[in-house]
């Protein structure tokens, strides 16, 4: 049986009060966030790791199963555990709305793909009138009826979020917003057309584990969190002219904001 490469892995401390299994997992953990296990590398066999720590193959499969639940590695079967390969990662920015960008026929979503050096697309649209949520016609200040737009976002092929924007009927109806496609620079750059000039943005955000559904959508690794964001566009006059609710893959994102200091 082949060894293992030296300077990988360490030892264990049995006197630790942390038990054998985590102190494993602490390891492993270390060493793939070194870079010394590289994505898509194959990790060392439950035989390996026995025989390396002098444990039980209980004791290294427990190890194994905290990795997977923290979405960095994964099992294949027959194979052996791999580090799991982590998306490309897209910066949210805080200028993603920038009014050049719409000028540009750009969507926020084209903007971020090409500052990532990615292939975006879109799937799974849907576009119709239909009864909102109290909370959504709450934040549009207008009634129940709206018109929902739903997509989903892919990288290069991979899923990265979905989301779903709500817009008062009375602006919507009969525009180009009610298309599959709304036209260059997306649904913003439409209601500016319909004298909607955008004035600000509010956004909340929020982290959690996402729901089983949201797992199937987003292709979500065991243990990876998704973000929260629900933002709500406002016009020059203060009217709320879009709701925007999204659930996006937390290990695809790095939040980046530019903050006024006065």
């Amino acid at each position: 049986m082949a060894s293992l490469p030296t300077g990988r892995l360490g030892e264990v401390d049995p006197t630790s009060d942390r038990a054998v299994f985590r102190q494993i997992a602490d390891q492993l953990r270390e060493a793939i966030e070194r870079g010394r296990f590289s994505e898509g590398e194959k990790l060392p066999s439950e035989a390996e790791l026995v025989e390396h720590y002098g444990v039980s193959r209980m004791t290294v499969r427990n190890s194994f199963s905290i990795l997977q639940g923290e979405g960095l590695v994964h099992a294949e079967h027959g194979k052996g555990v791999f580090v799991r390969p982590r998306p490309p990662v897209r910066r949210l920015a805080s200028d993603r709305f920038a009014r050049r960008h719409r000028e540009q026929g750009k969507s926020a979503f084209l903007v971020e793909a090409d500052a990532a050096g990615s292939h975006p697309q879109v799937d799974g649209l849907e576009v119709k009138e239909e009864k909102t949520s109290q909370d959504i016609s709450t934040r549009l200040g207008s009634a129940r009826k709206v018109l929902a737009r739903r997509r989903r976002y892919l990288l290069d092929g991979r899923p990265v979020e979905f989301a779903t924007s709500y817009l008062p009927l009375d602006i919507a109806r009969g525009t180009q917003i009610a298309e599959p496609n709304p036209g260059p620079g997306g649904i913003y750059a439409r209601l500016e057309e319909l004298g909607h000039r955008l004035d600000h943005f509010d956004e909340e955000i929020r982290a959690r584990m996402p729901s089983p559904a949201e797992v199937k959508t987003l292709r979500l690794a065991p243990g990876v969190p998704v973000i929260h964001l629900i933002r709500t566009a406002y016009d020059t006059e203060g009217r709320a002219v879009e709701v925007c609710d999204t659930v996006m893959a937390a290990d695809a994102y790095v939040l980046s904001y530019q903050l006024p200091a006065n």
